[in-house]
C-alpha cells in the first residue's frame, strides 16, 4: 500500500527487496543524495529491510546516519537536530507482525506532504536509476544517541516539573509489544522517579498480541495492573507514536483521553501562567485535530477559550495545520500527541511525561482525573473491502444521509447528529473502511456503527 503514510505491506509477497531497493534510490535522488537518518521498529523483519535501504543509500551516494531500533518520533526528531535533508523509518506502525514498510520524512522532520509524496512516487517510477562510482559511495555511521536526547529534550519541556513527578514515586506498567519503545518508555519513567514494571519491552519485534494498542489487545496489561496495584498502564503500538493509557482499576481509558487528557493539561498551564503574568488573559490558542478525534476536545477548546481546527486522517495533515496555523498542541484520537514545543510529530514520550505531570498535579488516581474531562463513549468497526468499491458506497452514504446532519466528505464521509457523530472513511494503511462512531454513551455508539456497517453491506 503506498499512501500519504508511506508505504507498506506484507514482507515477502507485497513488499519485496526490489520495492525496498526502488523507494530508497528514489528517496536518494529526492534528498539530493545529502545524508538521510535511518530508524526502525525492532519488528522480525526490520533489519533484513534496513540492511536493503543502508546498501541503497550508500550506493546512491548518501551518507547513513543509523539510529537502530527507536520510535517513529525519534528520527523526526534526529531529522530536525542533525538538519540532514530526510529521514526513513522502517515500520509499519499498528500493523501485524508479517507487515512492515517505511515512513519518509522531510528535512522538517515532518512526514513527506501530498505534494512531496507526489514528487517521490513520479521518480520511484521512473527506470533510470544512477548510482555513485565506487569512490563516491557513502558513509555508514551508527548512532543511537538521539535516544537519550529524545529523553533529555521531553524532560526539557516547560511543562515538566520533574521534581513534582519523582515525589510521587508512581508505579507504572509499559507493554511495549516488544517494539521500539521498550527501551526508551521505560527509561524515561525512571528518570521521573518511577517503579517501572515492564511488560514485551525487549525489543525483539515478537510481537506478544495484536500490535495495535487498542481495549481488546490489551487484556494482560489490564490484568497486570491490577496484579501490580500500579498507579497507570501505558501501552505504545510498535513505532512508539501513539499512546494509550490503562487506570489503577486495569480498565482501559479509551485510547481518545490520550489527547483529551494532553489538551485539557497544556491550556490549562496556559491559561495558569497567563494570570500570573499580571493578569493578561490567555491568547486565542489553536488546537488541531482530525476528523475522527473525540468532541471532548472541543468541549475542553470551548471551557479555555481556544479554536479547534480539524483536518483528514493521517499525522502530515494535522502537522501540516498546526505548522500554518502555529497550533498550541494537536494530535489524533488514536493515542497521538503532537507538541510543536519539542517537534511536529505524534510522540508517545511527549504523551507520557505530560500525562504523569498532569497526574502529578492532579493528586489523585487517574480514574478520578478523567471523571473531571467531558465524557464520551467511542467505537470503531471496520468492513474488509474485497471487491468492494470504497469510493461508491460513501457517495451512497453521503446521497442518503444529506439532510439528516451536518456532512464532511473532507476525508470520507463525516456525519454530525445533535449528541453524536460517524466517519467512515477508506484507510490509508490496511484495504478497509474504518467506521467510527462517538455518542454519549457505548451502547449508542455501538448502535451508530453497526447502523452504517449494515448499510454499506446491504448491497454488497
Amino acid at each position: 500500500m503506498i499512501s500519504i503514510s508511506g508505504i507498506r505491506g506484507v514482507v515477502g509477497p507485497e513488499l519485496t527487496p526490489e520495492t525496498v531497493v526502488k523507494y530508497s534510490s528514489a528517496f536518494a535522488e529526492y534528498c539530493n543524495r545529502g545524508p538521510v537518518i535511518l530508524g526502525r521498529d525492532g519488528r522480525a523483519t526490520g533489519k533484513l529491510l534496513g540492511n536493503i535501504i543502508s546498501s541503497t543509500l550508500l550506493a546512491a551516494g548518501c551518507d547513513v546516519i543509523a539510529l537502530g531500533i527507536c520510535p517513529t518520533p525519534t528520527v523526526q526528531l534526529a531529522v530536525e537536530k542533525a538538519k540532514v535533508p530526510g529521514g526513513i523509518s522502517v515500520t509499519a506502525s499498528h500493523n501485524p507482525v508479517e507487515w512492515n514498510g517505511m515512513k519518509f520524512i522531510a528535512s522538517s522532520g515532518l512526514f513527506l506532504n501530498a505534494g512531496e509524496n507526489r514528487k517521490l512516487w513520479a521518480l520511484a517510477d521512473n527506470p533510470v536509476r544512477i548510482y555513485a562510482a565506487w569512490d563516491r559511495q557513502g558513509k555508514h555511521v551508527s548512532d543511537p544517541s538521539f535516544l537519550d536526547l529524545h529523553i533529555r529534550e521531553v524532560l526539557s519541556l516547560p511543562y515538566i516539573n520533574s521534581t513534582s513527578i519523582k515525589r510521587k514515586k508512581f508505579k507504572v506498567v509499559v507493554d511495549a509489544v516488544n517494539g521500539a519503545g521498550g527501551i526508551v518508555i521505560p527509561k524515561l519513567l525512571r528518570e521521573l522517579d518511577c517503579t517501572v514494571v515492564e511488560m514485551n519491552c525487549d525489543a525483539s519485534g515478537i510481537f506478544a498480541h495484536t500490535p495495535e494498542p487498542i481495549p481488546e489487545n490489551l487484556g494482560d496489561l489490564c490484568a497486570r495492573v491490577k496484579q501490580e496495584r500500579a498507579d497507570l498502564g501505558i501501552a505504545v503500538d510498535p513505532d512508539a507514536d501513539r499512546l494509550v493509557l490503562i487506570n489503577e482499576k486495569g480498565e482501559p481509558l479509551g485510547e481518545e483521553y490520550t489527547i483529551a487528557t494532553v489538551v485539557n493539561f497544556v491550556l490549562g498551564k496556559e491559561a495558569s501562567s497567563s494570570k500570573k503574568t499580571k493578569g493578561k488573559s490567555s491568547p486565542p490558542y489553536t488546537i488541531v485535530v482530525n476528523q475522527s478525534t473525540t468532541r471532548a476536545i472541543d468541549d475542553i477548546a470551548k471551557h479555555y477559550g481556544a479554536e479547534v481546527v480539524r483536518t483528514p486522517v493521517g499525522e502530515i495533515n494535522v502537522t501540516g495545520a498546526m505548522k500554518e496555523l502555529n497550533a498550541l498542541i494537536g494530535g489524533e484520537g488514536s493515542g497521538g500527541v503532537i507538541l510543536p514545543k519539542l517537534h511536529l510529530g505524534r510522540d508517545s514520550l511527549v504523551g507520557t511525561a505530560l500525562v504523569m505531570q498532569a497526574l502529578a498535579d492532579f493528586d489523585g488516581p487517574i480514574s478520578e482525573f478523567k471523571k473531571t474531562l467531558p465524557q464520551y463513549e467511542i467505537t470503531k468497526g471496520r468492513i474488509t473491502l474485497g471487491t468492494m468499491n470504497a469510493n461508491d458506497r460513501l457517495r451512497q452514504v453521503i446521497d442518503r444521509y444529506a439532510k439528516n446532519g451536518r456532512i464532511s466528505n473532507m476525508d470520507g464521509v463525516k456525519i454530525d447528529f445533535p449528541h453524536s457523530w460517524v466517519h467512515l472513511r477508506k484507510s490509508n494503511t490496511e484495504p478497509i473502511i474504518r467506521i467510527i462512531a462517538e455518542a454519549p454513551t457505548k451502547p449508542e455508539a455501538n448502535s451508530l456503527v453497526k447502523k452504517f456497517q449494515d448499510e454499506i453491506l446491504r448491497n454488497h
